[in-house]
């Protein structure tokens, strides 16, 4: 029987082997300067943060230690989110309460600590996020460690970051108890065939639902607009997906947030029965 950590492991790699999914790297799809091989190198690397997480190590030394060794091969960030939301879960899983109650749990008990952690982790890859709201540059959390003093000093723990994380769908899933996460993981259970088509079947499932943030971040509010609508468009038999999945890569249009949830999703089935 796969441990939690394994599992954990397990959703990231099948979430990349999905396809298609438009926009993002999958089994049939690089983009320029970041391929397939280097979301497998990034899923072994993260191994040791996510077993930490599960023996009970705090959540920012565990995710700061997920992403160091995810950061090992020489893509750059392959699996930053996927892992902001695995290491909570996995602790949830490892504490014997895999629920929306279970893992809020583990986000409101975080600290200061916790919170450095986060930061410090950002010192491995680059990641793209968001300018921070006016006057909250010392906050920014792009200064990685520098901003540990400030962090202190406000006594903000990793829930807290979250919190003023607006706009962001990932620190969304970590305030409200992983909603969203959950729910595709029922729909993946009830799906059939391959996990990895059952994965990318979610990607757009999730993406037809909601404006993706890291596509609003780094394309604009148009292009995640346009995003959600062509799922939707996929999802009812408008559209190719696979001609979709092409022309979202060629136009780097990257739905990030929504492949971090598919892969959280993808692990509480692994977790509740989906058979590999």
């Amino acid at each position: 029987m796969r441990t939690h950590a394994e599992n954990a492991e397990l959703a990231l790699l099948l979430e990349v082997a999905g396809t298609p999914k438009p926009g993002n790297v999958d089994r049939a799809r690089d983009h320029e300067d970041l391929r397939f091989e280097h979301f497998l190198a990034g899923a072994v690397g993260s191994a040791a943060g996510l077993r930490a997480a599960e023996s009970g190590a705090p959540v920012g030394e565990a995710f700061e230690a997920a992403v160091a060794g995810m950061s090992d091969q020489r893509g750059g960030n392959t699996q930053f989110g996927c892992l902001l939301l695995l290491v909570p879960l996995v602790r949830a899983a490892a504490a014997g309460d895999l629920s929306e109650e279970g893992v809020r749990a583990v986000c409101d008990a975080t600290t200061t600590a916790d919170a450095a952690g986060f930061y410090r982790a950002f010192e491995h890859v680059d990641v793209a996020v968001a300018d921070p709201p006016e006057g909250t540059n010392a906050l920014d959390v792009r200064r990685g460690a520098d901003a540990v003093p400030e962090l202190e000093a406000r006594g903000l723990t990793l829930a807290d970051v979250m919190a003023r994380s607006e706009g962001d769908g990932n620190a969304r899933e970590w305030r409200e108890g992983f909603p969203r996460t959950f729910r595709e993981a029922e729909r993946i259970l009830d799906d059939d065939g391959p996990a990895p088509d059952r994965g990318a079947r979610a990607f757009l499932r999730l993406l037809a639902e909601r404006e993706d943030g890291f596509v609003r971040t780094t394309s604009g509010p148009e292009a995640a607009r346009e995003a959600r609508e062509r799922a939707r468009a996929c999802l009812d038999g408008e559209e190719d997906p696979e001609t979709l999945a092409g022309e979202f890569v060629e136009r780097g249009i990257n739905p990030g947030t929504t492949a971090d949830i598919t892969c959280a999703a993808l692990y509480v089935a692994l977790e509740r029965g989906l058979a590999v």
